[in-house]
């Protein structure tokens, strides 16, 4: 049995040419397609410093973990070592389970729990925690950890996109679905077609996953911090903002914290 740290010791291996241009890394565009998580998180941690000031701290430990994705995406994509494999489902797997408890509504928490955040956020924990050990002994329980998360986030989503009448967070709420559909539709795709893009050359499917899901992530967060926003900060109003530019056809969302009197 080949040890856990070993080149192609994972079972998975994507549609792109192993070692095409180097001896060290085993899918070169799906390594370094990971680099806009190490752009796109510290920017994320400076546009969003005034949200996480008033909201929460812990919010800075979603951004570090992004970037913790993107790190073990690319040890994964150069080595396709089996723990390359799991340090990169793992991290995703943190990530979605940070952000679950810091930005879950309240009227979403287990009936059990009496909306008290605190034991919510000890509940993802102890749930992430055993679910990263089991992983180990059975890898496909991330999997349907990861499923869970994302079914029951994409669920809330389109309950509060039927509930609000706010322009702004529904057109994050479409864009972030758009741009969600495309990378899964890249994903399925490089997984079930391989044969079809090596005939044709155009072996990048996995590559355009990485580049349009480091995009989706920080849609949904910006998406999540507004619904959140409706239920934790009533006194305040949050306005989206686009980097570089707002008039621009493209940027990276964030928020904008701007003072309210009314009463919600």
């Amino acid at each position: 049995m080949p040890s856990i740290f070993a080149y192609q010791s994972s079972e998975l291996d994507w549609c792109e040419t192993n070692f095409q241009y180097s001896e060290l890394v085993a899918e070169f565009y799906n390594t370094f397609t990971n680099v806009p998580f190490f752009i796109f998180g510290p920017l994320m941690m400076f546009l969003m410093h005034p949200y996480a000031q008033r909201r929460s701290r812990y919010i800075y430990i979603v951004w570090v973990l992004f970037m913790v994705i993107g790190l073990f995406s690319m040890y994964f994509h150069m080595t396709l070592s089996f723990l390359g494999q799991l340090l990169d489902e793992i991290a995703i797997l943190w990530f979605l389970g940070s952000a679950y408890g810091i930005w879950m509504p309240r009227c979403y928490f287990p009936s059990f729990l009496g909306g008290n955040r605190s034991q919510f956020i000890c509940l993802v924990f102890i749930t992430t925690a055993v679910s990263t050990l089991l992983s180990f002994l059975r890898p496909t329980v991330n999997a349907y950890a990861l499923n869970s998360i994302g079914l029951h986030v994409l669920y809330i989503v389109c309950r509060e996109y039927r509930k609000t009448s706010n322009k702004e967070l529904r057109h994050l709420i479409e864009v972030c679905v758009v741009l969600w559909a495309g990378a899964l539709a890249s994903w399925i795709s490089d997984r079930l077609h391989c044969s079809f893009w090596q005939r044709i050359h155009f072996f990048y499917l996995h590559s355009i996953w990485h580049v349009l899901i480091s995009i989706t992530f920080p849609y949904g967060m910006v998406t999540m911090a507004l619904v959140d926003a409706s239920y934790e900060m009533p006194g305040e109003t949050l306005k989206v903002r686009y980097w570089p530019r707002d008039r621009w056809p493209v940027g990276l969302p964030y928020v904008e914290i701007r003072g309210d009197d009314k009463n919600c």
